[in-house]
């Protein structure tokens, strides 16, 4: 399937990848992030990679609200291993969540691609004062889906309706 839609090209986008084991020359995940939003004449801002540590990942996207990126898309982190702990930093860092975004995921998942496995995905977003957060899973499949389906049809509106 291809991406429906374009991004604005003054939306600033910062990219986290969630993994104790991925660098930024193992990280497909992030790079198809990247290499989406590029696609789409978007400049990815800032790209990271941190460890799953929830204080690492609060840090992380606390930084770059503060550079005042419109949006921050994380990949990794967000099932339930021991070490999956993406929901745990983000949640309280929300100012309010987008539930709407965790179960038409987890929807599309289960009706696309892996079927009852999808309950196991926590995929969620919120926003942090006027940025976006974004918080997908790190396979390739799951950021395709997100991005293609989600984040790409209406980050637009995202952005227009956190800053109006």
């Amino acid at each position: 399937m291809s991406i429906v839609g374009t991004i604005d090209r003054d939306i600033r986008v910062g990219v986290i990848t969630i993994s104790d084991t991925r660098s930024r020359e193992t990280d497909k995940g992030g790079r198809l992030v990247i290499d989406q939003l590029t696609s789409l004449n978007t400049v990815v801002e800032d790209y990271r990679i941190v460890k799953d540590d929830a204080e690492e990942i609060s840090e992380a996207v606390r930084h770059l609200v503060s550079l005042g990126m419109n949006a921050v898309i994380t990949t990794g982190g967000t099932g339930i291993a021991r070490r999956d702990v993406t929901i745990e930093a983000l949640r309280p860092l929300f100012n309010k969540e987008i539930e709407g975004f965790g179960e038409i995921f987890r929807m599309l998942s289960f009706t696309e691609d892996i079927g009852s496995r999808s309950m196991l995905s926590r995929a969620v977003a919120g926003t942090i004062g006027s940025t976006v957060i974004f918080a997908l899973p790190g396979s390739t499949g799951a950021v395709k889906l997100g991005m293609e389906r989600l984040i790409v049809p209406e980050l637009n509106h995202f952005v227009h309706e956190l800053n109006k």
